[in-house]
This record gives structure tokens, sequence and C-alpha cells, in this order.
């Protein structure tokens, strides 16, 4: 079942290599850490949600938003097959009742916080930036080239961007939900600026991430999205 259908557009996407062990008691009953090239990432993403629907109904002044989130890299064997997806440690949204629901519906770490946006476009450059208050105003800028690219196979833009599910811990329970969307295209990164306490607002398991450069600075267009309805998965003991 359809519960969600939005754009998700203009996706900055700052990555961080992490100690996996940081991330063991966030993982959900039957999930596993995914890697690429050897490497834990955990990444900052702020984006637009737009023209959004819940249950095919539009919300009235709860259509556009931005939303940042802090999330990681999982993967769950369902049969012979892998089922690729991502962990929230926390979202932030600028309005009370998308917190509300989403909390009580998926059981994922959402906080409500000040938001704003700035784009600028150009002939040649793009530039996005995001902000949120916590005690002080937070905020990550990219400036890219205006002229997107395709998508290129087994690269690490397909890595952060091709994880179609969400995993969310509960306790001896994993819940999970389905994101259905395109390949995305992406725009190549001049340079960014990121103004942030990685302590203050995700708290000090990721205080590490304040002295460490990231990885990568990506830029996705985004597309249309879906987000199918949870099911939930019972710890293994219980299934049998």
């Amino acid at each position: 079942m359809k519960f969600l259908q939005a754009e998700w557009r203009k996706l900055a996407i700052i990555n961080y290599e992490i100690d996996p062990e940081i991330l063991t008691k966030y993982l959900p009953k039957g999930t596993e850490l995914d890697f690429y090239k050897d490497k834990c990432y955990v990444s900052l993403v702020g984006f637009m949600f737009l023209n959004t629907k819940l249950l095919g109904l539009p919300i009235p002044f709860h259509r556009n938003f931005e939303e940042v989130n802090l999330r990681f890299y999982v993967k769950k064997k369902e049969g012979n097959e892998w089922k690729r997806g991502v962990v929230f440690i926390k979202e932030i949204v600028p309005k009370y009742a998308l917190s509300i629901v989403a909390n009580s519906v998926y059981k994922e770490n959402y906080k409500t916080m000040k938001m704003k946006n700035q784009m600028h476009y150009s002939e040649d450059d793009l530039i996005v930036k995001y902000s949120w208050k916590d005690k002080d105003w937070y905020s990550m800028e990219i400036t890219a080239e205006s002229t997107s690219r395709t998508m290129e196979d087994e690269s690490e833009f397909e890595f952060i961007t091709e994880h179609y599910w969400g995993f969310t811990k509960r306790g001896q329970k994993t819940s999970e939900y389905e994101v259905c969307h395109p390949k995305w295209e992406w725009y190549m990164v001049k340079n960014h600026q990121l103004e942030i306490d990685f302590k203050q607002v995700y708290g000090k398991d990721f205080e590490c991430l304040n002295h460490q450069k990231p990885l990568s600075v990506m830029l996705a267009e985004g597309s249309e999205i879906e987000v199918r309805m949870k099911k939930y998965l019972l710890e293994e003991t219980r299934k049998k």
C-alpha cells in the first residue's frame, strides 16, 4: 500500500567514514552493516520534500518542507536476495505534525526544529543550502555545476543512493518499509560548507565526526518517490 507519495529534490549528501562498532547498538534485528570498498559510511543528508501526499491525500500546509537526517547503510538477507537499506539516527523536519505522524507510524526518531532553505541557479552554478536550529543555527551548503549527469554503475554515488529500504529498530522487532524511485542524476560538486556540532545535534557517539574530513560530498537531483507501508519482523527466536 502506498503510504506516502512526494518528490525528494536537491539532496545534499556529506559522507563520512565511521567505526562500525559505534553503529552496533543502532542496528535493527536481522540487519548487518553494508560497506562500500571496505568502508563503513554515515551520511548527513539535506533535501526538499515537495508535493507530499499521505495515503493519496495532500495535507494542507504540509506539502513542501525541508528535511535533514543522519543515516547509515545496512542490508538484510531475505531468501537468496539482499535488501539494501538505511537506518536513521535522527530526522529533522520543520513541522510538529510531521514528527508526530512519522514517530507514531514508523517509530523513527523525528525531531521538529526551525528550518529554512536557499536555492540559487545560474548558467554555471547551482547552490543549495539547508539550515536548521537546535540551540544554534547549523547549515550545509553545496555549490555544484548546473547540469546534471547520469549515475555510473558501481560508483560511490550509486551505493549511497540505491538503498531502497528503511529499517527501524523496535526492541526485539524490526520494522521495514520500501522506498520506490528511479535512479537519480547527480551534479558535480565544486565546493561545500558545513556548520554543525555533531555531538549537540546527534549525541556523543557522533562527536568524532566533528574532527573528520568528509570522504565525499554529493548533490543528487532526486525524483518522485513512493513509501510503501511498513511490516514488522519478529526476532528470529520467536519465529522458530
